[in-house]
């Protein structure tokens, strides 16, 4: 949720990771690539018409992928340093922000602070000296203080696109849905899955601000 009035510098470890996925993009299979453009198309209006682009990333728990996107494209709009920006996340039902994902986001680079103990703790999630912090906990995606009208909704599980049909007060609607990493919990492979899912991600929310025109 921050405003990016002038190119921030990026965490070195988030910078290098950047660096390093935009020579990937090619990764990126082309019918998601089309979903992206359409995200990227959306974001481009609002930025010609002069006003806020708001993205919330919507999964059914708003636990794993719908904050992992709002992290990566709220760093990824700075890296291109596309202002005006606000991401945000959200489900439809409220759980907690879940370690397995936290831990994975801070092993790219962000840092990422509870400041509380409660069973849906608060964290503050900081990717450069420059920018506001982004504050991260699980929530319904009505609630506050996500926007209410004319933000984009980026559904992020196939469960959250069948349960939201519309999407209350949303003005773009897109369906990019992610592998969720709990499949992996308590498994061997469970950081694995995470960090490969952060990744993945990454690529894909940088792809997107890339295409802003």
């Amino acid at each position: 949720m921050s405003s990016l009035a002038q190119q921030p510098t990026l965490f070195s470890p988030i910078q290098t990771f950047f660096n390093e996925a935009k020579t990937n993009f090619n990764q990126i299979p082309a019918e998601r690539k089309w979903v992206l453009k359409e995200i990227s198309e959306y974001v481009s209006q609002k930025k010609k018409l002069g006003k806020d682009i708001e993205l919330t990333f919507i999964c059914t728990h708003n636990s794993r992928r719908s904050h992992i996107s709002q992290i990566m494209a709220q760093a990824a709009a700075a890296y291109y340093s596309i202002g005006n920006v606000y991401c945000y996340s959200g489900g439809t039902e409220v759980t907690a922000f879940n370690i397995n994902a936290v831990n994975a986001l801070k092993n790219l680079g962000f840092e990422i602070t509870a400041i509380n103990s409660s069973s849906n703790p608060v964290y503050e999630v900081k990717y450069s000296l420059q920018t506001p912090k982004l504050i991260a906990f699980s929530k319904v995606y009505t609630s506050m203080p996500n926007p209410q009208k004319e933000y984009g909704a980026v559904l992020t599980c196939s469960q959250a696109d069948s349960s939201c049909p519309i999407v209350q007060g949303a003005d773009g609607r897109f369906k990019l849905p992610y592998e969720d990493p709990k499949l992996s919990d308590g498994t061997p492979q469970q950081d694995q899955v995470y960090n490969e899912r952060c990744k993945q991600i990454g690529l894909e929310m940088l792809y997107l601000f890339s295409q802003v025109k």
